[in-house]
């Protein structure tokens, strides 16, 4: 027997053979490693990362102000209707009917809305019919009761059947007076559901629309409306302003003035001091003058931004500024050391303001020094609360 020896010659290591690798798929575990880094470093940023200490914020108010010049005192303020109203229907129902629209001209006692109403008319109908049938009632006993005293007379019927009807002709008449109520009560009901203009004026606003459910004010809720339409008397147009309490003994009632509306700066109007309100508003340190429009222009509508001067009387030409007063609540105000200071936030961060405490004005506390108005200052600032730290501003 003979034993093969196996050819080990024809065994070669090819290196030119391409390795796995070069298909990419070698390194896709990397690049999977990678991503998952990425993702576990991104989700531990978001987790870690500081979110900032809740806060609450107000803004710093700027208030009261003015100026008195060579022409006279100045104040800003706002067109108003003198006499204005929400008008609204005195009874709950749908809305039927609208027969105005904004800019409608309207006359006192005009139908500009109605509900819908065909269960009180309904109801009024029947009243009068039953009007109708006692008056029928009572004609009849009428005639009865003058056979009755005719038979009387002549001996024919006896004296209590006359009292009978005497008295049935008593409690028709009673009976003829509640049904007349009866139907002046049906009647004023079913006048309630048509709204009327409660004085000359013009639509301002429609605050409804046909289909709509609407109710008084004291009966609204959820979607029901409360007003129809929203008008006011034109010819009652005057300027409200507040004028700084610096200034006010400087006015007086009467007194003329010019107005200068913001929508027409090239053009004034002639008006008179109509009313100083009595009081004044701690918090703005003004108080509110109420000045008629002389000059009447259908340019000049309700709301519009306006800037009155008052004319200066003989011997009070001084001119002067009032600095504009800044509020903020009392909670913002801190004090360290015979010092104050206020948190104010900025891009996301606390920022402590030194500043200089005025008067007390109701809540709030008046900042002479340190802040312009418009900062957004930290309400009752936690005690661990640092410069410049992270912070997320919540509005109270």
């Amino acid at each position: 027997m003979t034993s093969s020896t196996p050819d080990l010659s024809k065994l070669r290591l090819d290196r030119d053979a391409p390795s796995e690798s070069s298909d990419g798929r070698g390194r896709l575990p990397w690049i999977l490693g990678a991503l998952a880094v990425l993702i576990v470093g991104g989700m531990s940023w978001i987790v870690l990362t500081p979110k900032g200490m809740e806060v609450h914020v107000a803004d710093a108010v700027s208030a009261g102000g003015g100026e008195a010049t060579a022409s006279g005192i100045s104040a800003n303020g706002y067109v108003v209707a003198r006499t204005k109203a929400s008008v609204s229907a005195k009874v709950p129902g749908r809305l039927r009917y609208l027969g105005v629209h904004e800019g409608s001209d309207v006359k006192q006692g005009q139908i500009i809305a109605g509900l819908e109403n065909r269960d009180y008319a309904a109801a009024r109908d029947a009243a009068k019919a039953s009007v109708a049938r006692v008056e029928a009632e009572r004609a009849q006993a009428r005639r009865d009761l003058s056979r009755a005293e005719s038979l009387r007379e002549r001996q024919v019927i006896s004296e209590s059947d006359l009292e009978n009807q005497r008295t049935k002709m008593g409690v028709l008449d009673a009976q003829l007076a509640e049904a007349k109520a009866q139907a002046a009560l049906a009647e004023a009901n079913y006048e309630n559901t048509l709204v009327r203009a409660p004085f000359n004026g013009t639509v301002l606003r429609k605050d409804a629309e046909v289909g709509e459910i609407v109710a008084p004010s004291t009966a609204g809720g959820g979607l029901t409306r409360t007003a129809i339409v929203t008008m006011a008397d034109l010819r009652t147009l005057e300027v409200e302003v507040d004028v700084n309490e610096a200034y006010i003994a400087r006015i007086s009632g009467a007194q003329p003035a010019r107005i200068t509306l913001d929508a027409y700066p090239d053009t004034s109007f002639a008006g008179r001091v109509r009313q100083v309100v009595p009081t004044a508003d701690r918090d703005k340190a003004t108080v509110q003058v109420k000045v008629s429009i002389l000059d009447r222009d259908p340019r000049i509508l309700p709301e519009m931004g306006a800037k009155v001067v008052f004319e200066e009387r003989s011997g009070q030409s001084a001119t002067g500024t009032v600095a504009r007063r800044v509020l903020v609540p009392k909670g913002a105000l801190s004090r360290e050391g015979g010092t104050a200071h206020v948190w104010v936030v900025e891009n996301g961060r606390a920022s402590s303001r030194p500043v200089e405490a005025g008067l007390e004005r109701g809540d709030n506390v008046e900042i002479r020094s340190g802040l312009t108005g418009g900062e957004s200052v930290i309400i009752d600032p936690p005690a661990e609360l640092r410069q410049g730290a992270r912070v997320r501003a919540l509005r109270s």
